[in-house]
């Protein structure tokens, strides 16, 4: 999902930016670019989500995805946000979202130890020469029958992104109906839990820009 995303301008060469770098907002991506997986700690109010899709439309991040759902708290929901950008790039991001009023807590946990699942639904269709096959590789990828219609059946799969698209690839000669999927989301390994109080030394990122949230 592409929310304000800004592709790299294929006329650079006439410009003073280096050729390895492109620009978003007032900064330059580098070579160094990667998906960096956030978890976004906010409460559960109106417009919050909004509000933070805009906040990154703004600022021309490209939003790979973004899940939400209830947290372990009550009142407080937990967004999942990958976006392609370099280091630095996440610094600024965790920076503006805790200049949001409804956001608690950001962690940038792309380094971390963590637990990463995808979920997909996939409508796929099948006759009577095909069904046998299509319930072969259903059992090939760990994927469940949800459904069992006369011309078509759904399988839902959970796991790695690329496990995901693997199964996609050979579903696809027996033609992909529909197809629906969460978007990563992510927990990181181990007991211990981070806070979601805002912390008193948020980070700050001073880019010589004024805006309003």
């Amino acid at each position: 999902m592409l929310l304000g995303a800004r592709v790299p301008s294929s006329g650079l060469g006439g410009s003073n930016r280096r050729p390895d770098t492109f620009g978003v907002g007032s900064w330059q991506l580098g070579v160094d670019v990667s998906l960096h997986t956030f978890a976004v700690y906010v409460e559960d109010r109106p417009g919050v989500l909004n509000r933070v899709a805009s906040l990154f439309r703004r600022r021309g991040f490209n939003i790979h995805s973004l899940a939400v759902g209830h947290s372990e708290i009550p009142g407080v929901s937990r967004m999942t946000a990958v976006v392609q950008t370099d280091p630095g790039g996440a610094q600024r991001i965790q920076a503006h979202l805790y200049k949001l009023v409804n956001v608690l807590r950001v962690e940038d946990i792309t380094t971390r130890p963590a637990i990463v699942r995808d979920l997909a639904l996939i409508k796929v269709t099948a006759d009577q020469q095909t069904r046998t096959s299509l319930v072969q590789l259903a059992h090939v990828f760990n994927a469940r029958i949800v459904d069992v219609a006369p011309e078509s059946i759904v399988l839902e799969m959970s796991g790695s992104e690329a496990k995901i698209d693997g199964l996609l690839e050979v579903l696809r000669p027996y033609g992909v109906l529909e197809m629906v999927r969460t978007g990563r989301i992510a927990i990181a390994r181990g007991s211990g839990a981070e806070s979601t109080e805002r912390p008193s030394g948020a980070l700050e990122v001073d880019e010589g820009i004024s805006y309003s949230v």
